[in-house]
């Protein structure tokens, strides 16, 4: 790679794309404060509940199934703008719907267009940025996330007060989806891409475009050699020399869910009423305090990640995760009394936790999966984890409140926490460090053959 780029097209491309993530943080936000309305409208039981959540991640598993396939086919710009206008479809469906029904049908289109845009937007980042800036720019992908969190709690909270405020708060996801479904159009195409597909002098101009220099033929030719070593096939995943690589991508999408996250989230209003913020307008408030804290964690996050590498904040994230678990834990074993402070405790574990998180697994495991595979197999490869992630948050988000019947409130962080610790386990013998490294030279250093 040239020294001199041309950083702006580069952000602004990567701005850009990292709506998606956005626009899979205000979703987050959006359904944990509107299940507080739904749930009192229609009379829901805890299991309609976890089936409503979990909606978003059932429609999100067939998403990257879709999206793994379409990527190669269509290209990165147009399969995010093809799933943020099916995301916008959803976002409609639900804020229209008459019944529950519709609002599972809209839940779950929701959930087609995030599974796709989940790492659709990290892959195409990962594919255009400079190996120095690779870890930052795919890291806004999650800034974005934490900052549709930021913007879904508040508008929660000032709507709170309307008449089916959830109509509202879910319609509005088609703001940021409508400036995505155009935008994107208007970036460059992933030259990797463009050179997998034949497509030469494109890739040339879209080189000379993002690098600044028309001396591009060494990257080029870099990016060529590397793709005559793989046939792109599915089963050449399963090559002895990639096995690692598919396996830390399928353990690590899995087990960021099984650590509670997305649940702890998607519930975060609810976990504040049971620990003692009785008004859903408070829990609601409380929980903004948790998204700003996130998005400042992911700041942090960006700073340090092309500094210090991707195990370090991997371990330490989970460290952190597991700490906080625990606390998260005790606050609702202890006795409860009104002036025990259990509310407050338990808003500090969740920022401690959300912290940890965000810098951890949040972030690095999108930014790892959209590095360590093979070109030719990069959108097969990440629409498998992606899978295994949604298809591990659906498990989680539809047992949770079956899970605090049955081991009570504080059994429930306390396993999430034991998960964390096979967590790091795994992530210390098994990840590498790729902070340095051209995606062509992590993909020869799983090994060549032919």
């Amino acid at each position: 790679m040239p020294h001199q780029k041309n950083f702006r097209i580069i952000y602004i491309a990567a701005v850009i794309s990292a709506l998606g993530g956005l626009l899979f943080g205000y979703d987050i936000g959006a359904i944990s404060s509107s299940i507080l309305f739904i749930r009192d409208q229609f009379a829901l039981s805890p299991l309609w509940q976890g089936i409503l959540v979990s909606a978003v991640s059932l429609g999100a598993i067939g998403g990257a199934v879709a999206g793994g396939i379409l990527s190669d086919h269509l290209g990165r710009r147009y399969t995010l703008s093809l799933f943020s206008i099916i995301f916008s479809i959803g976002g409609l469906c639900s804020a229209m719907a008459p019944m529950i029904f519709w609002l599972l049908v809209g839940r779950v289109l929701v959930g087609i267009g995030l599974g796709a845009l989940s790492f659709v937007t990290p892959l195409y980042i990962s594919e255009i940025a400079p190996v120095d800036k690779r870890g930052s720019l795919v890291f806004l992908n999650q800034l974005a996330l934490s900052m549709g969190l930021v913007i879904a709690y508040p508008i929660s909270y000032g709507l709170s007060s309307t008449v089916e405020p959830w109509r509202w708060i879910l319609g509005l996801s088609v703001v940021p989806a409508s400036i995505l479904i155009i935008g994107i159009l208007g970036m460059p195409e992933s030259p990797r891409w463009l050179i997998s597909h034949n497509h030469l002098n494109k890739a040339r101009k879209v080189i000379i475009q993002i690098s600044g220099t028309t001396n591009v033929d060494q990257e080029m030719s870099e990016i060529q050699t590397v793709l005559q070593q793989r046939s792109g096939n599915w089963r050449e995943l399963l090559h002895p020399t990639l096995r690692p690589a598919l396996f830390i991508g399928i353990s690590l999408a899995m087990l960021q869910q099984f650590t509670g996250i997305n649940t702890i989230i998607y519930y975060a209003p609810t976990i504040l009423q049971l620990s003692g913020f009785h008004s859903s307008a408070i829990a609601i408030l409380a929980t903004i305090g948790i998204a700003i804290i996130n998005f400042l964690s992911t700041m942090l996050a960006i700073w340090l990640v092309d500094r210090v590498g991707r195990r370090p904040l991997l371990l330490s994230g989970i460290l952190g995760m597991v700490a906080s678990l625990g606390i998260l834990g005790l606050a609702f074993y202890l006795p409860q009394s009104p002036d025990s402070g259990l509310g407050w405790l338990t808003v500090v574990s969740l920022m401690v936790y959300v912290t940890s998180f965000v810098i951890g697994l949040a972030s690095v495991f999108w930014l790892l999966i959209a590095e360590i595979y093979p070109l030719k197999l990069r959108a097969k490869a990440m629409s498998i984890a992606t899978v295994a992630n949604w298809s591990a948050s659906l498990i989680t988000s539809l047992s949770f409140l079956t899970l605090i019947q049955w081991f009570g409130k504080a059994g429930i962080f306390w396993l999430y926490g034991l998960i964390g610790l096979s967590t790091w386990v795994l992530v210390f013998f098994l990840v590498p460090e790729t902070k340095g490294l051209t995606l062509e030279e992590i993909e020869v250093s799983w090994g060549k053959y032919r």
